[in-house]
Parts: C-alpha cells; sequence; structure tokens
C-alpha cells in the first residue's frame, strides 16, 4: 500500500480506555505520528456518514481513513486499522506485523469485538 499523507483516526472521545489508547499511541509514536488526525466521533453521526462510516460501526470498532497525496482515500477497520497505525512506530511496528497474520487475525478480531461489546454494554451505550 502506497503512503498515506494523512490518516484520520475516529475515536470514541466518550470512553475513558480510548482516550488513554490515543494519549498512548501519540507517546510512542512521537514525531511519527504528525500526519495522524484524531477524530472524535461523539455526537458527529452525520460527519461519519458523509465518510462512508456508520456511527454504530464506528462505536464498535476503529476506523481509520487513509488519505494519499492524489486526494484518493480509503477506510480500514478493525485490525487492520490497528496494524496501520503501528507501522508508525518503532516499538508497535512488529506488533502491528504480528495481528496481521492470517492465523491470528480472526482470533484477535473475536476477542476485540466481544471486549467492545462489554464495554458499550457496561457504559450502558448498546
Amino acid at each position: 500500500m502506497k503512503e498515506a499523507v494523512a490518516i484520520y483516526v475516529y475515536f470514541d472521545g466518550a470512553c475513558p480506555k480510548c482516550i488513554r489508547d490515543r494519549d498512548n499511541y501519540l507517546l510512542l509514536a512521537k514525531q511519527s505520528a504528525e500526519n495522524v488526525i484524531w477524530f472524535d466521533i461523539t455526537d458527529r453521526e452525520e460527519e461519519l456518514i458523509t465518510q462512508g462510516i456508520h456511527p454504530t460501526d464506528a462505536l464498535r470498532s476503529l476506523h481509520i481513513r487513509l488519505e494519499f497525496s492524489n486526494h484518493e482515500s480509503v477506510i480500514l477497520k478493525e485490525l487492520d486499522a490497528y496494524a496501520v497505525l503501528m507501522q508508525h512506530t518503532k516499538i508497535l511496528k512488529p506488533l502491528g506485523w504480528l495481528i496481521s497474520l492470517p492465523v491470528i487475525k480472526p482470533i484477535l478480531r473475536k476477542l476485540y469485538k466481544s471486549m467492545v461489546v462489554k464495554r458499550l454494554k457496561k457504559s450502558g451505550r448498546i
């Protein structure tokens, strides 16, 4: 995949864990996160829809939009989104590669989805 000029990360700003994850990522990525733009999805349903992301899907899994120099863009979600973000940090790059492996990815996807549903139920959001 070609190099993105900007990466838009759609995150749940009403989720304390999501905010901690964002802050930790920024600490690890430092300058390599300069082209990463964080977009809080809270109460921004119409904006999400114009980006081609269903608001419920945005709550249930991480979405990113890669924007390229030719103004094309692509949206990735779940583990594919995490893998791209991890590729921008030295320390997480090997983990990004690991979670992309065909043997590991389906197992992690199930775990990830169950954790998100549990978090959303606990907070009364689903």
